[in-house]
């Protein structure tokens, strides 16, 4: 991994920490590709438990890279910015976003997608595209899946600039972190949610995904079955028995 995606472990948590600070972390083809790459390698290896985005420098993620706009090179991002900006829908780890400074048009679609959003009280947020005549449209129905299709539209329309306590108001936002707490804060949460039962969070997150194309009886179908397997799983057994010693578990998914 180059110096675009900065990757590290710490314990089961993946951090990515994107790495243009001088351009705001605006997302170039390079970076769009690392970033990828990274969140599927995470997805893939068992031994992650979450995965941690955040943004080196002043801002999270300034949105697409405007000096690639309107060049041969940007027709042909098309998939790659599709795969990119819908993971939300795909990847069974958690991802969290720790967001500060300004995380605008592309950059409030990495947060959409994420499935927990940290953020610091001064991070802004929005869909700004429209005030360079475009359109949120990769990033548009993972924003909507967060904040309703009405909302969406108004912002995209308006292109108008948020702050993390409305975005928190909208569902965009999970937590408002204290002042000069983020990384702390986001840090102790992924290792939270990493430290569940791996085969429950990725058996729960892999019916989201399933669920989300199906309609209201198949989805209730889907559910069964997901659920007769985890009844089925060693974890689900070790958390029975822990709840009833009144000890941590050992989860059993954990150590392979």
């Amino acid at each position: 991994m180059s110096r675009m995606v900065e990757v590290s472990r710490q314990g089961r948590v993946m951090r990515l920490v994107l790495n243009r600070p001088e351009k705001r972390n605006a997302l170039d083809g390079a970076l769009c590709r690392e970033l990828l790459l990274a969140i599927d390698q995470g997805d893939d290896d068992r031994t992650v438990g979450a995965i941690l985005i955040s943004g080196a420098g002043k801002s999270f993620c300034s949105g697409m890279d405007l000096d690639e706009m309107l060049t041969p090179a940007e027709e042909s991002l098309g998939p790659l910015h599709e795969r990119l900006f819908t993971f939300g829908r795909r990847v069974t780890t958690p991802v969290i976003a720790a967001v500060h400074g300004s995380a605008l048009a592309g950059g409030t679609g990495l947060a959409a997608n994420a499935h927990v959003v940290v953020a610091a009280a001064d991070a802004a947020f929005g869909l700004t595209e429209i005030r360079i005549g475009l359109w949120p449209f990769v990033v548009f129905r993972a924003v909507a899946a967060a904040v309703g299709e009405r909302r969406a539209v108004e912002l995209s329309l308006t292109g108008r600039i948020f702050d993390a306590r409305e975005a928190a108001g909208m569902g965009l936002v999970h937590f408002v972190a204290p002042e000069g707490e983020l990384e702390s804060y986001s840090e102790e949460l992924a290792a939270r949610i990493a430290g569940a039962s791996s085969v429950a969070v990725q058996a729960g997150l892999g019916y989201v995904v399933e669920a989300g194309e199906l309609d209201h009886e198949e989805a209730g179908t889907t559910a069964h079955r997901f659920r007769q397997e985890l009844f089925r799983s060693a974890d689900i057994a070790e958390g029975i028995q822990a709840f009833r010693e009144k000890r941590p578990p050992r989860w059993p998914s954990h150590e392979l």
